[in-house]
């Protein structure tokens, strides 16, 4: 039996993008299809095959150690993205405002699907779930220029709802329309993930 198993559930491409140099701004640029590469989306500065640690993995990494790029992509989710609108009281939520590289419908709870887990489209082309991206102050500072005042509320809004980080496990292309299969780690829930969890 593989150790990763396919599901019944598709993930639709509904937004795809990139964000050209997030030191300028978080703001994706919307494209219709992309070609995934092993160092993720051409043009994306989030992209390559390494990076430089950064905050997120402090506890095993001095603040720019190079490291292997699981960075490569955000994804998120067409319905938490709707639930985070309505949460923060607006009619929708643009993907380019929180630097989306991709965002999908179809999947439950999709923030918190099992890290490791694969989106394969039609052409082959996969992509490895890493775990979820926490949210942070930065997609406020571009909401609040489309939607001034909307801003600060989007951090706690996209609580649980942020989407999950990914990197390119097979290159090939993708494009608005596209239907993913999921497949997941074959494997139970770790045991000590709750004594883990207290440390």
């Amino acid at each position: 039996m593989p150790a990763l198993k396919p599901t019944q559930f598709l993930a639709k491409i509904t937004w795809l993008g990139r964000v050209a140099n997030s030191d300028e701004t978080l703001r994706a640029e919307a494209l219709e299809a992309a070609d995934l590469t092993f160092a993720g989306i051409d043009g994306e500065c989030h992209g390559g095959l390494t990076r430089p640690a950064c905050v997120r993995v402090r506890a095993q990494h001095s603040k720019g150690t190079e490291i292997r790029n699981v960075r490569q992509l955000s994804v998120l989710s067409q319905e938490e993205l709707d639930a985070i609108a309505e949460t923060m009281g607006l009619d929708a939520i643009d993907p380019a405002w929180v630097g989306a590289s991709l965002v999908v419908s179809g999947i439950p709870d999709f923030t918190h699907v099992p890290p490791s887990s694969r989106l394969q489209a039609p052409s082959g082309a996969c992509i490895t779930l890493d775990m979820e991206n926490r949210p942070c102050v930065l997609p406020g500072r571009v909401i609040d220029v489309d939607a001034p005042g909307y801003g600060p509320k989007f951090k706690r809004a996209a609580q649980n709802r942020r989407g999950v980080t990914a990197s390119v496990e097979r290159p090939g292309p993708i494009a608005i329309g596209d239907e993913m299969r999921l497949s997941i780690p074959d494997q139970d829930v770790w045991a000590h993930l709750t004594e883990a969890r207290a440390f």
